[in-house]
């Protein structure tokens, strides 16, 4: 019974128009049928002006819409003192803008879901008692140490110091199976705990922690008004002029200005309204699900009609983590010693490679020794003072500049040398290569199922390798050696639209943002690329990026066939009426028994649909058989 009150709350024309509804079938109980009459035809009438001041409003900002029918049938059926429906089809429209905040609800379940999950408090374990207490997750700074409790969601990102975690990603990654973290694995702030209680240390504050940034992503999505709602808009006109024009061939051929008002009645704009909106908030709701942000309606209706997909090879082809494949010592040096040397020197390096020399010395159990001076000349390498002189690491020309004797190295296709001189001298080399993804090619091969016809590659690589890149999954068209500005204008120049670029770096944040659609892939990447983008790829998995388009195009499709479905049901059921087989009060009845028939049409956009079961978090592509195949990024 509380529930009530609320509800009324809610929706107060609802509760409004029932409660007069209420007093006019007393009234008429009662034998008072003028009052009756005139408390309905009355209500009827204010519910119509209002309307018509908001039709105003948006007629003023440039958009016509179909509420001018519903203005029509209220009026009309008062004039000829169909008062009753009159009543009904206020109930109709306020019970129609009920029905579609509840469906809109329930699209947008698995988009408000984790803003409802944002943890507020954090349990701090105290540096010199191990006391817990409970503070505000806004109080955690990186360095505490915090216990997170069973079937709680990490708080901020951290580091795992217990000896195991079985954590619940599927929020964040789309991925559906708990995972298993061990001591000193990276933590991500909005997992779930498993059934053990667990002690992290925290890495970051709140606010730029993993989970904050979803929050933020999530939120905008899920308060953009679909631009789509336009679709409908596109239909208003002439539906209007339909509708007006059977509703007066029949009052002209029957005399009867009745008929006019039962025409109109079932001429009531519901169905496309209601039918758009929801589709694509359960679009929204079923991306979110398989771990795609989508940020408005509007890119999903894009996404349906893309016909050009770009790439940044790094990261988004490839892994974007090169892997070591030699280590080429200039003698008396070892390869242990070589890469010891570097890795010593690029532990001072932020760049994507330094990263990947430091794992291969970590894999090989090495020592790193720490630098008097240390200097990183950005995108071409590293200079750093140890015991044994100055190391030089980076590209051949750099390490030239610094070194005599350096000598370039033969490599094969896809592979990077990263060039290393001690005290003046050349040292050695050392090979790295770039692993192109599993499922790259199946993901190309379903985007041109879906219509995406046209295919490049934009990057800052060398012409070789990405050369290389593109014959491995049949990309035709290169564009290599790219700044940021020459790949912008490439997206600019292309021909055939819609475009999609998917970048996963800062320094692909301009294009994304001039793409007609951009897509940040994984949501561990750049924040800068994340916030420039359109949609977001929460997992480092290509093969969402298929599937974006593909529930693009169901949504899309479900939204036009949704209103297409109210359109035609609208228009037989008006014909019927034009013959006078259906009174005003059961074409107001009808009319909402053809709203609940489009919404719940549209509320199949949150259904998987048949392209989009998932196995593991991740839709069922093909993967190829080969062998792992490499690719590199030039420093």
């Amino acid at each position: 019974m509380n529930r009530i009150p609320a509800l009324a709350r809610r929706y107060p024309i609802v509760a409004v128009t029932v409660l007069v509804g209420l007093v006019v079938v007393g009234l008429l109980l009662s034998d008072h049928a003028a009052a009756a009459q005139w408390l309905a035809s009355a209500f009827a009438l204010l519910i119509a002006l209002q309307t018509t001041v908001g039709m105003i409003k948006d007629l003023l900002r440039g958009h016509w819409g179909v509420d001018v029918l519903a203005v029509m049938a209220m009026v009309s059926t008062v004039a000829v003192g169909e008062y009753v429906a009159a009543l009904v089809i206020v109930l109709m429209l306020s019970g129609g803008a009920a029905l579609e905040d509840y469906a809109a609800g329930r699209a947008k379940r698995e988009l408000t879901a984790l803003l409802a999950r944002a943890p507020q408090v954090a349990h701090l374990m105290q540096a010199d008692t191990d006391d817990i207490s409970d503070v505000s997750v806004t109080q955690v700074r990186p360095g505490d140490r915090l216990l997170v409790r069973p079937s709680e969601v990490v708080p901020v990102d951290g580091e795992l110091l217990s000896p195991e975690a079985s954590l619940d990603e599927s929020s964040l990654t789309g991925e559906s199976l708990p995972v298993t973290r061990r001591t000193g694995d990276a933590l991500l702030s909005g997992s779930l705990n498993g059934g053990v209680a667990i002690l992290i240390r925290a890495t970051a504050r709140v606010e730029d922690s993993q989970y904050q940034r979803i929050v933020a992503l999530v939120d905008e999505a899920s308060r953009s008004r679909a631009p789509l709602v336009r679709l409908a808009d596109r239909y208003a006109v002439p539906f209007t002029i339909v509708s007006v024009l059977i509703a007066g061939i029949a009052w002209w051929v029957s005399g009867d200005p009745i008929r006019f008002a039962e025409v109109l009645v079932l001429a009531t704009p519901c169905p496309l309204l209601i039918a758009a909106p929801v589709a694509f908030l359960g679009g929204m709701s079923r991306a979110a699900r398989d771990g795609i942000i989508v940020k408005g309606g509007g890119t999903l209706e894009q996404l349906a009609r893309i016909r050009t997909v770009a790439f940044d090879k790094t990261g988004t082809l490839t892994y974007g983590q090169p892997a070591l494949d030699a280590v080429n010592p200039v003698p008396p040096l070892t390869a242990d010693e070589l890469l010891a040397l570097a890795a010593s020197a690029e532990q001072y390096s932020s760049h994507v490679l330094a990263a990947s020399v430091l794992a291969a010395a970590k894999a090989r159990r090495l020592s790193l020794q720490k630098a008097v001076t240390a200097q990183e000349y950005a995108t071409h390498g590293v200079l750093a003072e140890l015991p044994e002189g100055t190391v030089a690491v980076g590209k051949r020309r750099f390490v030239a500049e610094n070194a005599s004797g350096v000598e370039p190295v033969t490599l094969h296709s896809g592979q990077l040398a990263i060039y290393v001189s001690v005290a003046g001298k050349f040292a050695g080399t050392i090979v790295m290569s770039d692993q192109l993804r599993g499922n790259a090619g199946a993901t190309l091969a379903k985007l041109r199922n879906l219509g995406v016809g046209e295919s490049m590659i934009l990057t800052g690589d060398a012409q070789a390798t990405a050369d290389h890149v593109a014959a491995e999954v049949g990309i035709t068209q290169v564009r290599a050696e790219c700044l940021p500005e020459q790949k912008m204008a490439a997206v600019q120049q292309a021909k055939h639209r819609p475009l999609l670029m998917v970048g996963d770096g800062v320094n692909d944040a301009p294009v994304l943002a001039a793409a007609d659609v951009g897509v940040a892939m994984g949501a561990r990447g750049s924040t800068a690329a994340s916030e420039s983008a359109d949609v977001v790829i929460m997992t480092d998995d290509i093969s969402r990026l298929a599937r974006a388009v593909e529930i693009g195009q169901r949504t899309l499709r479900i939204a036009l066939q949704s209103i297409w479905i109210g359109i035609a049901l609208s228009v037989v059921l008006m014909g019927i009426a034009a013959f006078g087989y259906i009174p005003a009060i059961a074409g107001a009845a009808t009319q909402e028994l053809v709203d609940l028939i489009t919404i719940l049409n549209a509320l199949r956009a949150r259904s998987p649909g048949r392209g989009g079961r998932v196995v593991g978090g991740s839709p069922m592509l093909a993967t190829p058989t080969e062998g792992p195949r490499s690719a590199v990024r030039s420093r």
